[in-house]
């Protein structure tokens, strides 16, 4: 499912107020990682990531790397952090909003 730019916005505004909780350092993305990652997916839909100065990857190559791992959607990458989506099918947390066709 892709998003479109006033999901993508929606997002962004609620992620704005999100705590970090996912952290990837030097040890870069592990199985533990993308096991934790996708436990908080399952739970909140949307979460927000950091890559500390001592990665070897950039945000945006751990965002990626992580979207496709975990079957979710990148948000937004600013610096050193990012945000990921993935809709909980069983109990979805957040309504999205709908493109109106013109």
């Amino acid at each position: 499912m892709a998003l479109t730019s006033k999901q993508r916005s929606q997002l962004r505004g609620i992620a704005a107020g999100e705590d970090t909780i996912i952290q990837i350092g030097k040890g870069g993305i592990t199985e533990s990682v993308a096991a934790s990652v996708r436990t908080a997916l399952a739970a909140r839909e949307l979460i927000k990531g950091k890559v500390l100065e001592n990665s070897m990857l950039t945000a945006r190559e751990a965002c990626d790397e992580l979207a496709s791992l975990c079957q979710a959607e990148p948000v937004q990458v600013i610096g050193t952090k990012f945000v990921l989506y993935k809709r909980n099918d069983k109990e979805p947390k957040i309504q999205l909003v709908k493109d109106r066709k013109k």
